[in-house]
């Protein structure tokens, strides 16, 4: 039987005081690729603010990883967190930190302790997306393609559940979007259950997954043909 690594019911999402999505219903199942696609503004990535414990829920109700994010204590968000994920269009490494520093940073914040096995758990995320041999470079010494598969390997550090991608290919050029597109691949592969924001249609045609569409204040799938 299949595990349900995600299940919302009823949950209405909020952009500050403004309702930009109601009565959400979905689940995701472990090992599944979906894509959330939505213009601008659609609550795409507020939607995702909720599953990773930045924004409360205000009705309806959200189940993430084992986690009931309604009853969420502050105290819980760091466990939440080594269950989850997070990729972001801005890749959000830290500018005065090597690669493997930005690493470790997280590991530290997420429980880490033996430094030799964080060291190891560094070299392998590193080389899962092909930068092995980086991990003594700054972000401002790599390319866009490069910091966002660092990125991508600081979501795997803590072997999660669930990747949330919020537009990882936002701001790259074609090319680089389907190099780092086929990192993902490899990752949900692998085994990784993945929810992607995108508004990168080339890249949902070339590399086709379950698609839920926001808009009009509701999220629905839709197919291949229809985006």
């Amino acid at each position: 039987m299949a595990q349900t690594i995600l299940s919302l019911t009823d949950l209405c999402v909020y952009q500050e005081q403004n309702l930009v999505l109601s009565q959400v219903n979905l689940s995701l199942q472990k090992g599944e690729f979906c894509y959330l696609i939505g213009e601008t503004g659609s609550g795409k990535s507020s939607l995702l603010k909720i599953l990773y414990g930045e924004l409360e829920i205000k009705t309806g109700s959200a189940e993430i990883v084992g986690f009931n994010l309604n009853n969420l204590k502050e105290s819980e968000i760091p466990f939440l967190r080594r269950k989850i994920g997070v990729i972001f269009q801005d890749f959000k490494l830290l500018p005065d930190r090597s690669v493997q520093d930005n690493l470790m940073f997280v590991l530290k914040a997420t429980g880490w302790k033996d430094k030799k096995t964080m060291i190891d758990r560094c070299e392998e995320v590193l080389d899962k997306v092909g930068m092995k041999t980086k991990g003594f470079k700054f972000p401002h010494e790599l390319s866009g393609g490069e910091q966002q598969r660092v990125s991508i390997a600081r979501a795997l550090l803590n072997d999660p559940e669930l990747i949330l991608a919020d537009e990882p290919t936002g701001n790259l050029d074609p090319k680089t979007s389907v190099e780092v597109m086929k990192v993902l691949e490899e990752i949900h592969k692998a085994g990784n259950t993945i929810l992607m924001a995108t508004h990168d249609y080339a890249l949902i045609l070339k590399y086709p997954h379950k698609t839920l569409k926001c808009h009009g204040g509701a999220i629905f799938e839709v197919k291949e043909n229809t985006i």
